[in-house]
Order: structure tokens, then sequence, then C-alpha cells
């Protein structure tokens, strides 16, 4: 099936790229959740009339990322788990506990935007956790697990 992307998609292309992706994937996900439009020849039209509206909207977007950005660059949380001697958790410090973490102290993120390509933390320690505030905007933080008797 063919799709005209509404916005940018990762791995699939950008804002106005007609692309062919499976019935599935499009019917699925990309119609419903807004990211894509049928590319027939009436959708192209009313696409090329709202270009201007769209692209817009997602430089806000983009914008706004940028500026959180800029709040999250060198922030350090601290989440306390329960741990053995030897410094490994009961349990694990996954991105809900970090989103979490971020709350308390006044940053609103989505624990899908927290990136933990590894998986949860088992262990006491500092770690570095990418938050990806946009498909181009990612910030970096510090996690410290700490361990509590």
């Amino acid at each position: 099936m063919q799709v005209i992307l509404m916005e940018k998609v990762v791995n699939l292309g950008g804002l106005g790229d007609i692309v062919k992706v499976k019935d599935g994937y499009a019917r699925n996900f990309l119609i419903p959740q807004g990211k894509a439009k049928r590319a027939t020849e009436e959708n192209k039209k009313v696409f090329e009339a709202r270009r201007a509206e769209l692209e817009k909207a997602q430089a806000e977007i983009l914008a706004a990322a940028q500026a959180q950005v800029a709040k999250l660059e060198g922030v350090s949380v601290q989440v306390a788990r329960k741990a053995g001697v030897d410094g490994r958790l009961f349990g694990s410090v996954g991105n809900a506990d970090i989103a979490d973490a971020l709350k308390a102290q006044g940053i609103e993120i989505e624990k899908s935007m927290v990136r933990l390509p590894e998986g949860p933390f088992k262990q006491v320690g500092d770690n570095q956790v990418e938050i990806a505030l946009h498909h181009d905007v990612v910030a970096t933080i510090t996690v410290s697990v700490v361990g509590e008797q």
C-alpha cells in the first residue's frame, strides 16, 4: 500500500514522502496514529494544500524538543533500590523508574522516551541514558543507581 507520510517516521521517510509499506503496518499503525494517509489523488491534493501548515507544526515540535534538551543536558538522577552486598539489585531499574525520578525533579517526559539499549539496570552504579525527545533530538543524562540496605 502506498501512503503519504504526515510527519517524519524513523526508518521510513520524512514529511510528504510517498512510500510503499505493508498493508497491515499502514492500516494498524500509521493511519490510526495520524502519521500517514492513503496515497490517493484526492489525499495528495489535500496534502499539498496543507503542506506549509504541517511543516510549520513539525518545526514548532522540533523547536520545543530542542528547548527541552537544554534543560535535560547534564541532569543527574538518583534512583534507590534494595541491593545485596555485591552490588546486585533485587529487581531492576527500568525506563518507568527513570521517568518517575525525572518527574520528581520537575521534568516531564514519557517513559517511552527513555532509551535503554542494554535493558534495565541490575547493578549499582552510574549509567548514561539517552532521552529521545524527538526523532532528531536526543539528550543524555546520568542515572545513579544507589543500593539501600
